[in-house]
């Protein structure tokens, strides 16, 4: 599917302010992936500029957002308000668990038992952040962190609150 779209940027909208995304109608989501209604993966280019293992977040009637990570703005060079054209396609290559969370989450049963009843898309935010990592020291953290935060109980959005409020 190719289209053209403009760059967006919530204001204030809970969890999502701030996010600049875009906007993908209901009858591109349905012609995507039919009959789905809740969050799934899609791979393309933006102005030109291949990503994969990107997800739609629903926003009610069909509607569905693609929000647009840092990096891939940076890359693109886009900014809110530019039209871009975008080629898109549902992915249905799961997301894999990153599997160094995985090996340190089976040496702690309670954040292990923790991580597996989460929502599988809130298992992600975990494995992502620590994919998203750009150094070895930088991962290494991210994945004690997780693992920490989980064996408390708490999930992605709530360890990170806790620790911006410790760096303070």
């Amino acid at each position: 599917m190719q289209f053209t779209t403009v760059i967006k940027k919530f204001a204030e909208k809970g969890e999502k302010t701030g996010w600049t995304y875009i906007d993908i109608t209901s009858d591109r989501a349905e012609a995507m992936n039919p009959g789905v209604k809740t969050a799934f993966r899609v791979k393309g280019s933006l102005a030109g500029v291949p990503f994969s293992g990107v997800s739609l977040y629903p926003m009610g009637a069909g509607h569905f957002i693609m929000a647009i990570k840092a990096d891939l703005r940076k890359t693109t060079g886009i900014v809110v308000g530019q039209q871009v054209v975008v080629h898109m396609v549902y992915d249905a290559q799961p997301h894999q668990v990153d599997a160094d969370l995985l090996a340190c989450l089976a040496d702690e049963p309670a954040a292990q038992a923790y991580f597996d009843s989460l929502p599988q898309g809130h298992r992600h935010y975990f494995s992502k952040w620590v994919e998203a990592a750009k150094t070895d020291a930088t991962r290494t953290k991210r994945i004690a962190m997780a693992v920490n935060a989980l064996s408390r109980g708490l999930g992605y959005g709530e360890m990170i609150r806790m620790h911006k409020a410790m760096a303070s």
